[in-house]
């Protein structure tokens, strides 16, 4: 112990990982989360994540954790180029005890399933689209499906939100991932190996919860040098009647210059 310095001096607190993980699924995006299966916020819907141990990096927690709660595989987790987003300290975030957050951010095509049981103090995981989990009152995690013990009554999770501050978190980390398709190819991650500028835009579309206006898209794109290259005699029809769209495949580049930016105000989807 460094001489003068009393451990004891200062009040306890610990500290925590929060992940929001996001995908593209059936032309929505959409964020893992999980149901808490124990108090606080027992029943409500959450970010995946949980305590950070004495002798592990955040990073190794999330990692740990995002596997513990969601059932993905190890290499599907340890596969995943999750960037910090930010610390959340307020005193009274939780009801426990006073816990500081780090949060962690992914946008990533092709995610699997997650075990539908959870793990962990989850006890429920899913893809929820992001509408829904960010809708104040709303229980993200509700779906036709009858509920599996008919004797456990409605979702407890029904007009409660997000457990803590997850809704603010949830909403940081989607401005951060729309903004990694201003300056990255990611968004060609979400297209067939072979695709066209329409699919790409719906991409940007679907991320941004905006309109884009196509002409001005298709010249953006095909400016920026390395971000798409044509496949040589290669169309698909779109529908309508108009002529075969042509096709592209991933460029060679990975980040965009210039930058392909969000309007500043336009049309919601």
């Amino acid at each position: 112990m460094t001489a003068g310095y009393d451990p004891h001096a200062f009040e306890p607190f610990a500290v925590t990982v929060d992940l929001a993980v996001f995908t593209v699924r059936a032309g929505a995006l959409h964020v893992l989360l999980i149901r808490r299966g124990q108090e606080p916020y027992a029943g409500t819907w959450a970010l995946p994540g949980g305590f950070v141990l004495p002798r592990e990096s955040a990073e190794t927690a999330a990692r740990r954790e995002l596997a513990e709660e969601t059932g993905l595989s190890p290499g599907v987790v340890a596969a995943l180029h999750l960037e910090q987003l930010r610390t959340y300290s307020d005193p009274d975030r939780d009801p426990r005890m006073r816990v500081v957050s780090v949060a962690f951010t992914a946008l990533v095509p092709d995610m699997p399933e997650p075990a539908a049981g959870g793990g962990g103090d989850a006890d429920r995981a899913r893809w929820v689209p992001v509408g829904e989990a960010a809708a104040p009152g709303a229980d993200p995690g509700s779906d036709p499906d009858p509920d599996p013990d008919p004797g456990s009554g409605p979702d407890p999770g029904v007009g409660s939100g997000l457990a803590f501050d997850h809704a603010v978190i949830l909403a940081d980390a989607r401005e951060r991932v729309g903004s990694k398709l201003e300056y990255t190819c990611l968004a060609s991650a979400f297209c067939p190996p072979e695709f066209t500028l329409g699919e790409l835009q719906a991409v940007y579309e679907t991320v941004w919860d905006t309109a884009l206006d196509r002409p001005n898209f298709r010249r953006k794109v095909l400016a920026t040098p390395g971000f798409v290259e044509a496949v040589p005699g290669a169309a698909r029809l779109t529908g309508g009647r108009g002529k075969p769209a042509a096709l592209y495949r991933p460029g060679p580049a990975t980040t965009l210059h210039p930058p392909l930016l969000r309007p500043s105000e336009g049309p919601t989807r």
